[in-house]
């Protein structure tokens, strides 16, 4: 299936539910299929036009979801809505609940040494039937050794925790290593280690998961300011 897209500042974002998505994504694990996936809020689309090396790279990837409330509210403004929020965090453990079901091999990398600790706990003790094939922090010089392990391995899924544009660069530079889902999670790691508390669903109902998270962290205010500039950008 391929999907439409509705283009966000030069950004072709799917215009597809959760459900689709995921079904289309059980689609290419079935065939084997190799797909780099990019989860995008305001800041990367504000990052992509800056940058225009990471935008071409992002614009290489195969699906380019609407993960921020941001990218929704700015496609309804330009009269094309996208039908909901596709998060990061809500795929990779959609993603890992099917790999739990399917006994699928899933490699991890990135964040910091204490929260994969955790993580990798976590899916261990929550997710009996997944073949972790390997994990590395985010706090690595060279991968070499990690890209040989992936290439060895050869998981079916592979979730990077780096941080943009880290995380799509290193997946768009391994990406011919095995066969996988490659998404980057940003700071998905953070709330599956139960180290940082994701918003209540009241809050993510209200489109405030954004306000929760600088309730909480003060320090974002910075990357905040990112979306009321997107979305003034959108209105121009």
């Amino acid at each position: 299936m391929a999907f439409s897209t509705v283009s966000v500042m030069d950004i072709p974002f799917i215009k597809a539910t959760s459900q689709e998505f995921l079904a289309q994504l059980q689609q290419d694990i079935d065939h084997q299929q190799n797909r780099f996936i990019v989860t995008a809020n305001p800041e990367i689309v504000l990052y992509a036009r800056d940058h225009p090396d990471y935008k071409k790279l992002i614009l290489g990837a195969d699906y380019i979801t609407p993960d921020g409330i941001g990218i929704i509210k700015a496609s309804q403004a330009l009269k094309q809505p996208l039908p909901e929020r596709v998060t990061g965090y809500d795929t990779m453990m959609a993603l890992l609940d099917k790999a739990n079901q399917q006994h699928l091999k899933v490699y991890l990398v990135g964040a910091k040494p204490e929260v994969m600790a955790k993580v990798v706990e976590k899916i261990q003790h929550n997710y009996p039937g997944i073949e972790l094939s390997g994990y590395h922090d985010g706090y690595f010089k060279d991968d070499q050794a990690i890209v040989a392990d992936i290439a060895a391995k050869q998981p079916q899924l592979v979730f990077a925790g780096l941080g943009y544009p880290k995380q799509e660069q290193w997946i768009q530079a391994n990406l011919s290593k095995t066969k996988a889902i490659w998404m980057g999670v940003g700071g998905s790691f953070d709330v599956l280690s139960g180290l940082t508390k994701r918003a209540p669903k009241f809050w993510q109902d209200l489109h405030l998961e954004w306000f929760y998270r600088f309730l909480k962290e003060p320090t974002r205010f910075k990357r905040m300011l990112a979306i009321p500039k997107f979305m003034w950008l959108i209105r121009k």
